[in-house]
């Protein structure tokens, strides 16, 4: 892993927390509450929680709720990444990204891949940025989400991080809006 430059101050960002689930309810949301913790020890703020039905509606609904709220810099959703037909997370995320960030999802089937091998094909994990917010989905496990988070979201959501890291790209996201 690339080095953590300690002369540079750590920034934290505002995530939001998204749960694409037909049947969880926030009592039984153990990928929510991975991604949670683990963004808030690493010294982030969680600044919105919540659940929705696998409905591309109800998921973009929660996606342009995020991108038009200026406190909200970085979304991460778990679930409905996978291949079945109630499975459009996908789908929803697509319908509001600008520009997809395709490494994101080739460096998690990569991981992924090194822990359950081809069964990783079957995750359509994707990140992207729409209105200057970065977006991702993970797949709905609490290993998929430790996986994500802790060798590819943390490091690149690390000011820190040499040689390079997403936060210090924020400033100029919206620049085709100005």
């Amino acid at each position: 892993m690339a080095p953590i430059d300690e002369s540079l101050p750590f920034l934290s960002v505002n995530i939001a927390i998204l749960t694409v689930s037909d049947s969880r309810s926030r009592a039984e949301d153990k990928s929510g509450d991975r991604l949670e913790e683990m963004i808030r020890r690493d010294g982030h703020h969680v600044v919105r929680r919540e659940i929705c039905r696998d409905e591309v509606d109800a998921i973009t609904a929660f996606l342009n709720g995020c991108i038009a709220t200026p406190e909200v810099d970085v979304v991460i959703s778990t679930g409905g990444t996978g291949v079945t037909g109630r499975d459009v997370t996908p789908e929803a995320f697509r319908g509001v990204l600008e520009k997809e960030i395709e490494g994101f999802g080739e460096l998690f089937r990569w991981i992924s891949y090194q822990k359950i091998g081809t069964s990783t094909l079957q995750s359509r994990a994707l990140g992207g940025v729409a209105n200057g917010t970065y977006l991702f989905a993970l797949p709905g496990s609490p290993g998929a989400c430790r996986d994500g988070w802790e060798e590819v979201l943390r490091p690149q959501l690390d000011s820190r991080h040499r040689p390079c890291n997403l936060v210090e790209l924020m400033p100029r996201l919206r620049e085709q809006l100005a």
